[in-house]
């Protein structure tokens, strides 16, 4: 069986462009959830923020952010890499560095937070 790949025309692209919004609600709502708990919590200190990222609900949350923000750039950037990178070796060398600093970053950000 041979599939072929519609590069043009309706929907092409329509999940990438869907799954960037997600993560881009996902990220906004939690940039309101962290102003709002530092806004109406104690004073910021090392124990108030160690007790804020130290809850479940906030390390969901907190993951979920990280995730979101690798998604969102690895759109971003695959899109841009593909429209102006044209030598194929090149884009996919691209492709590949920037999956792995993505994933580098995400297990980072998550390592961070975890450690408090």
């Amino acid at each position: 069986m041979v599939m072929t790949r519609n590069v043009v025309g309706a929907g092409y692209g329509f999940g990438d462009w869907f799954l960037q919004r997600i993560t881009a609600i996902a990220m906004m709502v939690y940039v309101v959830v962290l102003a709002l708990c530092l806004l109406l919590g104690p004073e910021l200190s090392r124990e108030s923020w160690h007790a804020l990222m130290s809850g479940a609900f906030m390390r969901v949350l907190s993951v979920v952010f990280i995730l979101s923000v690798a998604y969102h750039a690895w759109v971003g950037v695959r899109n841009i890499w593909m429209d102006y990178i044209k030598p194929v070796g090149l884009r996919i060398a691209l492709h590949s560095v920037t999956a792995l600093t993505l994933i580098a970053c995400a297990g980072w950000a998550t390592q961070i937070l975890w450690r408090l």
